[in-house]
């Protein structure tokens, strides 16, 4: 209740009071408003840093008024080389180019990117016969027939030799066809089938310097001796090994797995994972392309002790095994892996990368927030690394604060991180937990000895009596029920005796109608693959390296002439 004070004004002691888009907490109304943060500095670059600071500059400096423009430094380490996490990237990465002011012909360019379509899973299940499943985790929302889930009438009905992403839509015969998801001269970013990129880490990390420094982001090539804080505890200032000491407003740590500031100044707790994965380790290397054939899509090989993976950019493969040092030392993973790539890698060494699983308690302390490899990371295998960071920052600008940090919004942003963070965790739980290897000990104990996450353990007992339907995700900003619906499907879980019940007894199915839907949609998948082009001609004519007269030639259905593919450049080794 207010108070009348001697003036006759109102005293207002504890009430919210919105201004200027913000809540703040007053004494008097409109006083003590707390400054508004004119600066954010970045320690450390790679991709975490780099496209922090694009998105902040983006977003809060280059949108705004002069006078309000937020000022974004990052500070790197000349001598530290970086992870370079992922060369694969989920389907929000077009709309981050775009808000970000990036064309994707400069993209492709830039990155030696192509596109992809989905991640094929090899090996990770096995079917009746004991024969090795292979499924695609499409980009594709399968569709609906007369308000129920195609999974539903597949699972009644069946499709003859079909998999269930044939039947989501194009994405799994364009892979199969090595074709890309639009059609020549077609506008950037256009979306005839959903698409993601690969990308080369190392270059896209070099072309988002490039774009920050040129739109006013300061770089600082230097060494961090010493941490300032205040009596709070609060980081003041930054004593660099050359330029001095630079005093700090809010600060992001994009220092990678050693968590610099967030855990070695603040003491953060780091929240392992390592419970319910397995895989601590991972090991890269680059191959050149066999063929010129070139493959829209990741693949994610199961082996003995983890899983490798594979990105075909535009002009070279990147590889690598990820896998746990309870069942394969380096030696034994690097002679594994080295085996399955065969004459492709003679001569090659990877590099052996460690990885710490999981994440910090609270991903914001004080006037510090961790972005990226410092604030977390899960394995590799839906290639969420570079999700992370965007998602990171999007929330940060949602809830950007003044100077005084309010507790409540950063109690909402680390909810929110946390949230971020168990959700990826039980998606790629799930590969694990419903996997039927017993050909190894690794894939034993992956599916017996490691623990399920309650949120994800409570929806797999669910799901033996029913589908995955949308009241059963709380969050899913990157995985909703009918990616999961398409995992349960491609691993084939329910012809395997999965189900505790006939899930679909209870759903009034129509099978005339079913067969109509099948034929139809094969029909206009086969039409539209029919129409697309070869994926290297795409990528070659977005690079603007494709001639008027071969794309004329193309369009007329003739056979390009070969195309040499030069520039296999080694950059950073990275994790997908």
């Amino acid at each position: 209740m207010a108070k009348i004070s001697a003036s006759g004004e109102a005293i207002v002691r504890v009430d919210l009071t919105l201004r200027q888009g913000k809540l703040f907490r007053s004494g008097r109304m409109g006083d003590n408003m707390a400054e508004p943060i004119r600066s954010v500095t970045i320690v450390g670059g790679g991709t975490a840093g780099w496209l922090a600071a694009l998105i902040l500059n983006s977003g809060l400096s280059r949108s705004t008024a002069p006078e309000h423009a937020l000022d974004v430094t990052l500070i790197e380490s000349p001598d530290i080389p970086t992870v370079g996490v992922g060369e694969a990237t989920v389907p929000n990465m077009p709309r981050t180019l775009i808000d970000c002011g990036i064309s994707e012909a400069q993209f492709f360019r830039a990155c030696n990117s192509s596109f992809k379509l989905g991640v094929l899973f090899d090996n990770w299940n096995v079917d009746r016969e004991g024969r090795p499943i292979c499924y695609l985790n499409p980009f594709d929302e399968p569709p609906v027939i007369d308000g129920m889930d195609l999974a539903a009438y597949m699972l009644r009905f069946g499709a003859g030799e079909l998999e269930f992403a044939e039947l989501c839509g194009p994405n799994l015969d364009l892979i199969h066809e090595k074709r890309g998801p639009r059609g020549f001269r077609a506008p950037a970013f256009a979306q005839e089938a959903s698409f993601a990129y690969h990308l080369d880490a190392g270059k896209f990390a070099a072309l988002l310097r490039d774009v920050c420094t040129e739109r006013g982001v300061t770089h600082i090539l230097d060494n961090l001796r010493e941490v300032e804080q205040d009596e709070r505890g609060y980081v003041t200032a930054l004593q660099l090994e050359k330029t001095g000491r630079r005093e700090v407003e809010l600060v992001l740590d994009c220092t990678g797995f050693r968590g610099l500031i967030i855990n070695e100044v603040l003491g953060t707790e780091f929240v392992s994972y390592a419970d319910c994965l397995a895989n601590d380790r991972a090991m890269a290397v680059q191959i050149p392309h066999q063929g010129e054939a070139l493959e829209p899509g990741t693949r994610s090989t199961a082996l003995g002790a983890g899983w490798s993976w594979r990105v075909p950019l535009y002009n070279r493969v990147g590889t690598g095994y990820v896998f746990s040092s309870a069942h394969r030392t380096d030696e034994e993973a690097r002679d594994e892996f080295m085996a399955h790539l065969g004459p492709a890698a003679e001569g090659l060494e990877p590099r052996v990368i460690p990885m710490r699983v999981g994440r910090n308690r609270e991903a914001w302390v004080k006037n510090v927030i961790a972005v990226g490899l410092s604030g977390g990371f899960i394995e590799p295998l839906e290639s969420t690394a570079i999700h992370m960071v965007d998602m990171s920052i999007r929330h940060l600008m949602r809830l950007f604060p003044d100077a005084s940090y309010p507790e409540p919004v950063r109690r909402r942003y680390n909810q929110r991180m946390e949230r971020l963070y168990d959700e990826v965790r039980d998606f790629i739980c799930l590969h694990y937990a419903l996997g039927n290897r017993v050909d190894t000990p690794y894939w034993i104990d992956a599916r017996e000895e490691l623990a399920v996450p309650d949120s994800l353990a409570e929806n797999l007992e669910l799901w033996r009596h029913t589908l995955p339907s949308y009241h059963d995700m709380p969050t899913a900003t990157l995985f909703s029920y009918r990616t999961y619906q398409a995992v349960l499907m491609g691993k084939r879980v329910y012809e395997a005796g999965y189900a505790a019940q006939d899930i679909t007894a209870a759903f009034a199915l129509n099978e005339e109608k079913w067969w109509a839907f099948v034929a139809e949609q094969r029909g206009r998948i086969a039409t539209f693959c029919e129409r697309a082009p070869d994926h290297r001609q795409v990528l070659r004519d977005i690079r603007g390296e494709l001639s008027s007269r071969e794309r004329r030639r193309l369009e007329r259905g003739e056979v390009p002439e070969p195309v040499a593919v030069t520039g296999m450049q080694v950059s950073e080794h990275s994790l997908l």
